[in-house]
């Protein structure tokens, strides 16, 4: 008989398996009990990496992993998002997001480089820019910014000029490759350029900063077993979840995913169980019962991974989403206890964190979050974090307009 998980159950393996029971020692645990850290918004990934750490600052480790150790690297893969992941993964994510999204990159391209007047051969040209481009990434002797592609030939300086109605907007050639080759693994994100919630970035070929080769196609590892092994670690931290939950997460199309998680039950990886959002999937060397941890609070920034973890949320959003979600289904800064969102938190312009509750918790909670706010407020010393890739939440707006 298939084993039913109730929404507690489901709550107890988030704080569990998530990191935020009980911390771990490192941004790279940090990142793996989540499988990866969204990361298109610097300050995001730096809090979320913070929230499940012991870490008496706010990025310094994120920081040591990202640019010193580089067992970290930020690449372009699920849903075409920037996400932190632990190097040796890399081939993996991008192999998996090969079709979905580096593929779509190229023929996007294309159709950019003849809309934006830059040519009417878009392949050839693109072969050439590839040409060039590239070994100007291979012989840098040190990470290079998008300004320094663009000198190293006049190819590479184009500029694609677009008109919206009465409006015309342009972007660099040198730029958009940048991109590109970013999902296909033929560059890396290297060291920022700024603190650490800047999002200008200097750029390496991944052998040049990582001492490894990570694009699928050089080093072997195909979409299916990319697929897989994407697939399997999502199961892992997030179980149980449903192919909706897959499907939305990593972006693939309804048969990718299906075929997938039809691989990963034949090869034993799997088995079924059912939550209130439906059939579901979990690791089958975890499909025990899972008792709740102590009580824990946690203060998670905008776009963290728990939060929109799956695409059935109710077991841990309930009907808070409207308040602390914008319009375009991205989730702000989230306050939790034991597994439950209750309430929202925001940094005002003079540096303070306000915190709404949108529930009513226990003494005894109440104080942990306190606790947690202070802590915050310590480590971001007056840095105001804003919205990047996102727009402002409801709650975020009522906060910042109290003092």
């Amino acid at each position: 008989m298939t084993r039913e998980i109730p929404d507690a159950e489901r709550r107890a393996r988030l704080g569990r398996r998530h990191a935020l029971a009980a911390p771990v020692a490192t941004a790279e645990e940090a990142a793996r009990a989540v499988v990866a850290l969204h990361g298109t918004d610097p300050a995001a990934t730096a809090l979320a990496a913070w929230a499940r750490t012991d870490a008496p600052t706010v990025a310094d480790d994120l920081r040591r992993a990202l640019d010193v150790d580089r067992s970290l690297v930020r690449i372009l893969t699920l849903r075409r998002t920037l996400f932190a992941v632990p190097t040796d993964e890399a081939p993996a994510f991008l192999a998996a997001t090969a079709t979905s999204v580096a593929a779509v990159q190229r023929r996007r391209t294309h159709a950019l480089l003849v809309e934006g007047g830059v040519t009417n051969e878009p392949e050839a040209w693109l072969a050439r820019a590839d040409a060039v481009g590239l070994a100007f990434v291979a012989g840098a002797s040190e990470p290079f910014t998008t300004k320094d592609l663009a000198a190293a030939d006049p190819l590479l300086a184009a500029r694609m000029r677009f008109t919206r109605g009465t409006d015309t907007a342009e972007q660099g050639v040198a730029s958009r490759l940048l991109t590109l080759w970013s999902c296909e693994g033929t560059v890396v994100r290297a060291s920022v350029v700024g603190g650490w919630t800047s999002s200008q970035v200097r750029w390496s070929a991944p052998h040049a900063w990582l001492g490894r080769d990570i694009a699928p196609g050089v080093v072997g590892t195909t979409t299916a077993a990319g697929s897989l092994h994407v697939a399997r670690r999502y199961v892992e931290r997030y179980g149980p979840v449903t192919p909706d939950d897959l499907q939305w997460w990593t972006g693939w199309t309804r048969t990718h995913t299906r075929a997938t998680l039809a691989a990963l039950a034949e090869a034993g990886a799997t088995v079924p169980v059912t939550t209130a959002a439906g059939d579901a999937v979990v690791s089958a060397d975890d499909a025990g019962p899972v008792a709740a941890p102590p009580p824990w609070v946690a203060l998670l920034p905008a776009l963290d991974p728990t939060t929109m973890g799956w695409r059935h949320r109710d077991f841990h959003l309930g009907a808070h989403g409207p308040r602390l979600f914008d319009r375009n289904g991205n989730a702000g800064p989230t306050v939790w206890a034991d597994g439950r969102v209750v309430g929202g938190w925001a940094v005002r312009e003079d540096g303070t964190v306000g915190v709404e509750l949108l529930e009513e918790v226990d003494a005894a909670t109440a104080a942990r979050l306190e606790e947690r706010r202070t802590e915050l407020e310590r480590v971001l010393a007056g840095t105001v974090v804003k919205p990047r890739a996102r727009g402002w939440t409801p709650t975020e707006h009522r906060i910042r307009a109290t003092s």
